[in-house]
């Protein structure tokens, strides 16, 4: 017996010292697993463990072959990267073969193995000579149809226009969610319309690793790059939030933090980008000036001048520098932060307007961008974001962001002009992801009873009485007794007054200290008596609205556009793009 046990004994130590040695290994690798690669196009590879492991213990295959024997570069190796374990770096690599991708890794003395499958694929020929991309930031469907009841009207259930994009012959449906979380928030969704791949909340053109350093993510070349590596296009990014914000910096960009705006500044200006127009002068000026948020004293308007740019401050500027034969590359500034929105310019003269006076609209921008790019012989890709839109949604301010909706249907209107002497132009509207706005009905001010029982709701509702609009499409009056019943279904705690904010913009939750969150502004309890308390529905640390998963809706005209149909994920928005350019193929 005492033998029997002694044998037990040895063989469990042995089956123990077994699976020491048999270690399993978790990891991940980049880009994902499903990735869609561009034939020809520059990534980084990144394999991280969660050990440290010698490095001629870890072994990568890709189709059953050594990675070596098809991506020439050599790793990089961090033995503890952050006391997290070993990761190999492969920068700046590219596949041209055409086909599916087996990505396996395994480790020496491990007994699991990790794989994944990406694919490459390519384009056919050059469709387009130019795209235009308007991107309408958190427009959801409930502001498109704000903003056509307000600038075209509505008539015994028939609206009489439509917006701008509206008649566009193709549309589809997009998947907005990343890879990190249902959902995104505009870097991580923009950076997927720009480079074809996935990433995370608060990331630009990288897949969210574990390094430390924001900028030594693994990289995936954006569009912007993709134009002016391969081609000789002209490449235009307008927008009228700070340019350095999330959607234009995804047109170039690479950084896990969307708030490392002056490196995003710095790399605006290395871009070679060809018109860049906006607010957010403020990461442009030198520390030493007032309006600077720069920690450093490099002057990058002074070089932007030095570099060949023509400069422009104001709207007037903007228009008679762009219209010159000889201006090839513009840069204009007109906001140290974001703009302000058409509501406040053209109308209320509220927020910073009258510090602001002579910013340009984002129609100005947009003609603008086109005189200047359009003189380039090789075609162009121009980025157009109503950015403002989304800085509206979160408030809950949806006036706001119904006018910011108007001004994108006519900045897009002279997209169409424009191309139809140029019908070699593909043009995209799309949001990069929505908000939770929804149309319930018309309050109506004459009805009896509490604020509430001012909503009319289905027969009760009737239609709202908005003065007809002016020849841009606005209404010259939004504070009428008829008003639309907009209400959205993320929220924090806040006094709903049912009446636009003519005072400036909409501020519905301030922050309480004693509460180490956030709770309804007294300020709208105290301007309408009758301001209805209610009561958040989003964890105290929200201050206003956040984004949904909810669809986005996108419309499509000119060559190419036939790509854009029925329900699609947003990395095939950047495929339909590079497609209708043939970026897969060489271009001088």
């Amino acid at each position: 017996m005492k033998l029997f046990l002694k044998i037990i004994i040895s063989c469990l130590f042995l089956l123990q010292a077994t699976v020491m040695v048999q270690i399993s290994y978790a990891g991940a690798i980049y880009p994902i697993n499903q990735a869609s690669i561009l034939s020809g196009s520059l990534f980084d590879i990144k394999v991280e463990l969660d050990h440290v492991v010698d490095p001629r213990d870890i072994n990568v295959m890709m189709n059953g072959k050594p990675i070596s024997q098809l991506i020439k570069a050599r790793p990089d190796y961090i033995s503890n990267e952050n006391g997290k374990g070993s990761s190999l770096v492969w920068r700046n690599v590219s596949i041209v073969p055409v086909g599916n991708y087996q990505i396996n890794i395994s480790v020496k003395a491990s007994t699991e193995a990790y794989q994944l499958s990406w694919n490459v694929y390519t384009t056919g020929i050059k469709k387009a000579k130019n795209v235009i991309f308007f991107l309408g930031d958190g427009m959801t469907i409930a502001n498109r149809t704000a903003a056509r009841i307000l600038s075209k009207g509505i008539v015994e259930g028939k609206y009489q226009g439509k917006l701008s994009f509206e008649d566009m012959p193709y549309s589809a449906m997009i998947g907005t969610s990343g890879a990190d979380s249902l959902l995104t928030d505009s870097a991580n969704s923009m950076s997927a319309y720009m480079t074809g791949h996935k990433s995370s909340v608060n990331a630009l053109g990288v897949y969210a690793s574990r390094a430390s350093d924001n900028l030594a993510h693994p990289k995936v070349e954006t569009l912007g790059e993709l134009i002016k590596r391969k081609t000789n296009m002209g490449l235009g990014i307008v927008s009228d939030t700070e340019i350095e914000d999330a959607t234009p910096a995804a047109v170039v960009a690479h950084t896990r933090r969307r708030a490392d705006k002056q490196y995003i500044a710095d790399t605006l200006f290395l871009s070679g980008a060809d018109v860049i127009l906006g607010g957010g002068s403020a990461y442009f000026k030198p520390q030493s000036d007032k309006e600077s948020k720069r920690k450093d004293n490099n002057d990058l308007m002074r070089l932007f001048k030095i570099d060949g740019y023509a400069m422009a401050s104001t709207k007037e500027e903007l228009l008679s520098v762009a219209a010159k034969p000889e201006t090839k590359k513009l840069f204009g500034m007109f906001h140290p932060d974001n703009m302000d929105g058409s509501l406040d310019r053209l109308f209320l003269k509220k927020n910073t307007v009258p510090q602001y006076p002579n910013q340009p609209d984002l129609t100005d921008m947009t003609k603008a961008a086109l005189d200047v790019l359009s003189k380039n012989p090789n075609g162009f890709f121009l980025v157009v974001e109503a950015g403002l839109i989304d800085k509206f949604n979160h408030p809950l301010d949806w006036e706001r962001a119904a006018f910011d909706t108007i001004m994108l249907s006519n900045a897009v209107q002279i997209a169409k002009d424009f191309a139809a002497k140029h019908p070699d132009t593909l043009i995209i509207v799309t949001p990069d992801h929505t908000h939770s706005g929804s149309i319930s009905g018309v309050i109506n001010d004459v009805k009896e009873g509490s604020l509430r029982e001012k909503v009319g709701v289905y027969a009760d509702a009737g239609f709202p009485n908005y003065p007809k609009a002016n020849a841009e499409g606005y209404p010259e009056k939004i504070d009428v007794s008829k008003r639309l019943a907009f209400f959205y279904g993320s929220y924090p705690d806040h006094y709903e007054t049912l009446r636009p904010k003519l005072d400036g913009t909409f501020i519905p939750a301030i922050k309480d200290e004693d509460k180490k969150g956030f709770v309804a502004n007294p300020k709208y309890k105290q301007q309408f008596e009758n301001a209805m308390y209610v009561d958040g529905n989003l964890p105290l640390a929200n201050d206003v609205g956040v984004h949904t998963a909810d669809d986005g809706l996108l419309n499509a005209m000119g060559p190419g556009a036939e790509k854009f149909r029925g329900f699609m994920d947003n990395t095939e928005v950047f495929q339909a793009i590079v497609n209708a350019l043939g970026l897969a193929k060489s271009y001088k």
